[in-house]
């Protein structure tokens, strides 16, 4: 399995090594058996946002968003939508900016929503402002 990639687990942040051939065939984590696509994005504290951007060779779609924003709360459900349409291809996460104030501050977040698509653990696009699903998938896709 020479050209496998590595995708952390959304359930139990393993990291586990799959066959690119395998991302659609519904895997599940050699761990805990959670699907490692589950098909929508995952809410994650500073200590696991570190694990899924520095060890998923998938892309990761961040949404940096607050529980007092107006706009990151209508756009919520389009994120999710977009992560049905992403996923296997692509991880979606979600961090909550007044929880993880170290991230917003690590990456100079100063509106919200903002979207962050990371590839290789590094940030290689970013997109202020609320989206909706299309929107987002499109972005994405000229991103990659």
């Amino acid at each position: 399995m020479s050209d496998a990639i590595h995708i952390v687990c959304p359930a139990c942040d393993a990291v586990n090594r799959l066959a690119p051939a395998r991302l659609a065939d519904n895997p599940v984590c050699g761990k805990c058996s959670a699907p490692l696509f589950a098909g929508r994005p995952l809410d994650v504290t500073s200590e696991r946002f570190n694990k899924h951007i520095g060890r998923n060779d998938i892309p990761v779609l961040v949404d940096f968003w607050a529980e007092w924003c107006g706009p990151c709360k209508m756009m919520a459900p389009a994120y999710a939508q977009a992560a049905t349409r992403l996923e296997p291809r692509v991880r979606l996460l979600k961090v909550d900016t007044e929880r993880a104030q170290d991230l917003s501050a690590q990456f100079g977040i100063r509106s919200i929503p903002t979207l962050a698509l990371f590839r290789g653990g590094r940030e290689v696009a970013r997109q202020p402002g609320a989206m909706d699903a299309g929107n987002i998938v499109a972005w994405v896709q000229s991103k990659l």
